[in-house]
């Protein structure tokens, strides 16, 4: 069989951060003086999102896991500096633990008004942290095909990534809430499957053409083909504490759709589910974390979650040396020790009974380990 080249899943990723008040701890609008300052250092790689309490920035497109994990690190570092010289601080973490979003101000940018206009209170409250990783695509065909075979492992990999345990200062029950803040938008979680890119074009045309969206942007879901991009996004984790999780999440999407283009060249496909079915695996991620247990379809019974990981991190094996991320990689055998995000949060919490003090651990992880 002649080789395979995987020289084309290029990564980006994307993540927005809370920006905080050092004495308060509650988030701080912030006027976007940190995009403007950053935007003389980085520039159009920092960006305003709707509400002025979130700093967004965007990689370049990279090559592999190591150029990413650079430039996702300078990034924060870049960010921590100017909120620092501004008297403000930063965090990660996909929800705020007692902030309010009622007091946070919304960007004052047309589109930000068009969709607050539209969407009223589920856009004003939805003060929520992400992380978007795209992987780089041959063709948009290709994009389609990998884009509905991934859905399947969305719930797992978001289980790793679960980092939103409270909200508005309340220990909600769940390891990730901030899904269940976004679920009020429209055109949120699980996709559907699409038979070909001429399907899911017609769909998106046909919404443009009814006055749903003005373009394919205002399509949320958990994963899509980039309205603009050759690129796979994959956006339904939480935006992870330290850099290390965020490139051990970048590298494991980046590994899944290798491999199932690998699956694809040896004209092999793997099984496809239905949203529904998906959606069940995505609750249990959002509710318990890597601490529950997901439905293995194939088998149809429940299996402990880090069993399921696990069994991931062997199916994309083979892959892993073609793409020079098993470092990476590795790190996903540590958050399985160490707990994700979420666990962390509420052990500090537990400790100590304060959310300031959560707010401090957030902050203080902001740069862990670089």
């Amino acid at each position: 069989m002649a080789s395979i080249s995987y020289k084309n899943f290029t990564v980006g990723v994307e993540e927005e951060y809370m920006v905080i008040d050092p004495v308060t701890r509650e988030l701080k609008s912030h006027e976007q003086k940190i995009v403007h300052e950053g935007q003389k250092i980085i520039k159009d790689k920092v960006k305003a999102e709707m509400h002025q309490a979130v700093v967004e920035v965007g990689t370049d497109v990279c090559q592999n896991v190591d150029e990413a994990f650079i430039d996702v690190s300078t990034l924060r570092k870049t960010i921590y500096n100017i909120a620092g010289n501004l008297g403000l601080t930063v965090g990660a973490s996909g929800t705020h633990p007692f902030s309010h979003w009622e007091s946070q101000l919304i960007t004052d940018h047309a589109r930000y008004s068009e969709i607050v206009n539209e969407l009223q209170e589920a856009a004003r409250s939805n003060l929520i942290f992400g992380l978007h990783v795209h992987v780089g695509m041959e063709t948009r065909d290709l994009a389609i095909h990998i884009a509905n075979s991934a859905r399947y492992f969305l719930p797992h990999v978001y289980a790793l990534s679960t980092n939103s345990p409270f909200w508005e200062g309340r220990t909600t029950g769940y390891k990730s809430f901030r899904t269940k803040v976004f679920d009020k938008f429209p055109r949120t979680g699980i996709p559907d499957y699409f038979e070909s890119i001429s399907a899911y074009e017609s769909y998106v045309n046909l919404l443009v053409r009814t006055n749903c969206i003005d373009n394919a942007k205002k399509i949320w879901w958990d994963l899509r083909v980039h309205p603009f991009f050759n690129t796979v996004e994959f956006r339904i984790c939480d935006i992870p504490m330290t850099v290390h999780e965020t490139i051990a999440i970048t590298a494991l999407f980046q590994a899944i759709c290798a491999k199932l283009y690998k699956l694809r060249s040896q004209n092999l496909n793997f099984m496809m589910y239905s949203r529904a079915l998906i959606n069940e695996n995505k609750w249990r991620a959002s509710r318990y974390g890597i601490d529950g247990s997901l439905i293995d379809f194939g088998k149809e019974k429940e299996v402990n979650t880090r069993v399921l990981i696990y069994e991931l991190l062997d199916f994309v094996d083979d892959v892993i040396p073609h793409l020079g991320s098993r470092h990476a990689i590795n790190h996903v055998h540590k958050m399985l020790e160490h707990g994700t995000g979420a666990d962390r949060q509420l052990q500090v919490y537990e400790q100590t009974g304060s959310l300031t003090n959560v707010v401090d651990y957030i902050h203080e992880n902001f740069l862990a380990d670089l």
